[in-house]
């Protein structure tokens, strides 16, 4: 699993920062907030013809990485 996340770019440079998909312009929020929307892998991949499975399965698992952390209630 840890290799899907090298899918997953970090650049100051690109996107204010914010996670890309394998160096493209397309952020790990838009993968996303095409599934939220409720597009299927299958419908995404035909919208963003320079995506791959393994991108939209890299998205989810950094997505879910970064939300498994205790939230602290004051």
């Amino acid at each position: 699993m840890s290799d899907l996340l090298r899918r997953i770019t970090v650049n100051p440079k690109q996107c204010s920062g914010r996670p890309c998909i394998r160096g493209m312009r397309i952020r790990v929020s838009d993968v996303l907030d095409l599934f939220a929307a409720g597009l299927s892998a299958e419908q995404i991949l035909e919208e963003m013809p320079d995506l791959e499975a393994d991108d939209l399965k890299a998205a989810l698992l950094y997505a879910s990485r970064k939300l498994n952390h205790p939230v602290l209630v004051a």
